[in-house]
């Protein structure tokens, strides 16, 4: 069974940067599809980025050219490196995973963190 542990979740002023982490239990190998998800306060839970095997790489448009998903296989590790933060990324910070890539693109993975939460202030 999968299992994954979000962390570095923090309280940050805008413009600052934050780096979270998703560790991944119970499967060590290059084969799943990760991805991040955030849901702000009231609102529905929405997808940010992907990376799946080959490297192959996603993003929505707000997290593009401000977000970098990358993957430490060694440490079983999935990241996201968060510049230029903005209150508006306010949000629960989710890692999410399957073993099927289009699971993940339809915003259904298998696999769920508890998630971590991101605080910006102006």
């Amino acid at each position: 069974q999968v299992q994954l542990v979000e962390s570095g979740g923090d309280s940050v002023q805008a413009g600052g940067s934050l780096r979270l982490s998703c560790a991944v239990f119970g499967y060590t190998g290059p084969s799943l599809c990760m991805a991040w998800f955030r849901q702000p306060p009231g609102k529905e839970r929405d997808w940010i980025a992907t990376m799946c095997p080959g490297a192959y790489t996603r993003y929505t448009d707000s997290a593009q050219g401000r977000f970098v998903i990358s993957r430490d296989t060694a440490k079983n590790t999935l990241y996201l490196q968060m510049n230029s933060l903005e209150p508006k990324d306010t949000a629960m910070y989710y890692c999410a995973a399957d073993w099927n890539s289009r699971n993940v693109a339809a915003g259904t993975p298998r696999y769920w963190g508890q998630g971590t939460q991101v605080t910006v202030s102006s």
